[in-house]
């Protein structure tokens, strides 16, 4: 596979893609038709803060398979556009937790002793002893903007220097801010006022933009702002003139609306202002730890196994996938034949699981069974990525339900389709040693391996059908390579599945549907095949 990699990345990680076979093509600072035409052959995309990945650079990679942000923020990826075109979308978020955590709380420090201030002034040849008169942080709150992991281990790091804690962060649960000896409030107005510091984690968002502006400043007066998140989250004129009128004693800021900074920018002119280049990753190991997990997570969706950060796609735990990923060719295919099989427009689809699969964390496997049932009816790549979308946008409604028990069988995946009146349901199993078989359709019992050409027959059970049907295909030199009969009852209908060696010519399936007793024949090519 050929991995572009935009955005300079810690060499370990290069070497981590080479070592597993895959080219390697590093195109720094790229951008327009040059960037459309560098990513073009690209099966994969390494990427940092720098390159915008846009819905037209996703059109222009047709072989895409994944963009990895070496980091936490994609705000520089269009994630829905990278859903529409089934590109996985993955970040490193741990891999520079603990070093944006440390700057934030160094870059606290900094401005509440004017470390770089009395730093500058001492250079310059002035012993300004009587200038600086700092800020303990002992005793006083801290108020964290976002609870994520670099919220968290600021709060830790905090707390045991002696700060109160309260969060702001509607998508965490008061448990959880307790158990980092933080107080959970209602809203940002009541985090900000209660604070002494804030200390900004969140994403930039459309709901976080300018989320700081002059009102939320208001609240924090007398106290020091943080950010070493994103910029664009706080509003910095706003918080420029709150620091040179007094309103608030000082900022740090690391990360800006537009980066390079531009010189202009009025934070440069506030002494009680310190600025840093966007260095809250820029450590040794956090350079190299996000460089090569993000390597691992290409190189795992290239090996068709879960990308453990994934954005956009279903992920699990490593050491749950070894459970389910038997069942996901399965479920794919029971997906292929159900939706070949059944004469009608799809509405409804259902996944269900019984016996010991129902135990496991199946969001996968059900994707992977959504991609079986879309991608021959699409025109669009279909994937586990965007199946779930696909579904959405056509009005198809998706359930997945489970059940402890599978009667005959330790484990069994059940994909069915319906129209809302008719339905036709396809079953299949693992045994052991990677042995899958499809063990019903649509209520018959059946044996069938799950691979290359099958033809399906439905079928009057009376004498001499599948004898006929066996000759028929002998003639077209057609070779049966295993098949298994199915009935309800005795003399009623049956259903037949033929493993071929080979497809059958339409000529041949006309002639078998000439014979009356023949009802159906559909034709399956799995695999690839």
């Amino acid at each position: 596979m050929k991995v572009l990699v935009t955005d300079p990345i810690a060499d370990a990680g290069l070497d981590r893609l080479r070592e597993a076979g895959h080219e390697v093509e590093t195109a720094y600072d790229v951008e327009g038709d040059a960037l459309l035409n560098a990513v073009a052959e690209a099966d994969g995309m390494v990427v940092r803060s720098g390159t915008e990945v846009t819905a037209e650079v996703f059109a222009a990679a047709p072989d895409l398979q994944i963009v990895g942000r070496a980091g936490i923020g994609v705000d520089n990826i269009d994630i829905e556009a990278a859903t529409d075109h089934g590109v996985i979308v993955a970040n490193a978020p741990q891999g520079n937790v603990r070093a944006a955590a440390e700057h934030s709380v160094a870059m606290a420090f900094a401005t509440a002793r004017s470390i770089p201030q009395a730093h500058n002034r001492l250079r310059d040849g002035e012993w300004a002893k009587g200038d600086f008169l700092g800020t303990e942080l002992n005793e006083k709150t801290l108020g964290v903007v976002g609870f994520g992991r670099v919220g968290q281990e600021v709060a830790r790091r905090l707390d045991a220097l002696g700060m109160d804690l309260v969060t702001y962060d509607p998508y965490i649960s008061q448990e959880r801010a307790e158990r980092f000896g933080a107080e959970l409030v209602d809203s940002l107005d009541e985090c900000l006022s209660r604070a002494d510091f804030i200390t900004i984690h969140t994403p930039l968002t459309d709901e976080t933009e300018n989320m700081i502006g002059e009102e939320q400043l208001a609240q924090l007066e007398g106290g020091y702002v943080v950010n070493c998140a994103r910029g664009g989250i706080v509003d910095e004129p706003a918080l420029a003139e709150a620091v040179e009128d007094g309103l608030l004693k000082g900022a740090a800021i690391d990360v800006f609306a537009d980066e390079p900074l531009d010189p202009d920018n009025p934070l440069l002119e506030i002494d009680d202002v310190v600025v840093t280049p966007h260095l809250g990753a820029s450590t040794e190991a956090a350079q190299e730890h996000v460089a090569t997990s993000t390597a691992d997570q290409i190189v795992a969706a290239f090996n068709g196994e879960p990308v453990l950060n994934a954005l956009n796609a279903p992920s699990m735990d490593e050491s749950a996938f070894p459970a389910v990923e038997p069942y996901l060719e399965l479920a794919d295919t029971a997906g292929t034949i159900a939706v070949q099989l059944f004469d009608g427009g799809v509405s409804d689809v259902e996944v269900t699981y019984a016996g010991d699969i129902a135990d496991q964390d199946t969001e996968i496997v059900t994707a992977t069974a959504l991609k079986g049932v879309f991608e021959d009816v699409v025109e669009t790549q279909v994937n586990a990525v965007n199946a779930e979308r696909i579904a959405e946008e056509r009005g198809i409604d998706v359930t997945e339900s489970k059940t402890s028990s599978a009667e005959d069988f330790q484990s069994l995946i059940t994909v069915t389709v319906s129209d809302g009146e008719e339905s036709i349901s396809v079953s299949g199993t693992q045994f052991a040693g990677d042995d899958a078989r499809i063990v019903r359709i649509d209520g018959y019992r059946v044996d069938a391996v799950p691979h290359g050409h099958m033809l399906v027959a439905r079928n009057e059970d009376v004498p001499g059908v599948i004898g006929f049907i066996g000759t028929v295909l002998g003639e077209s030199d057609v070779n049966i390579a295993g098949m298994f009969n199915g009935r309800e009852t005795i003399g009623g209908e049956a259903l037949t599945v033929y493993n071929l060696d080979d497809p059958v010519p339409d000529d041949t399936v006309a002639q078998l549907l000439d014979d009356q007793r023949v009802i159906d024949i559909t034709q399956i090519s799995l695999n690839g095949q």
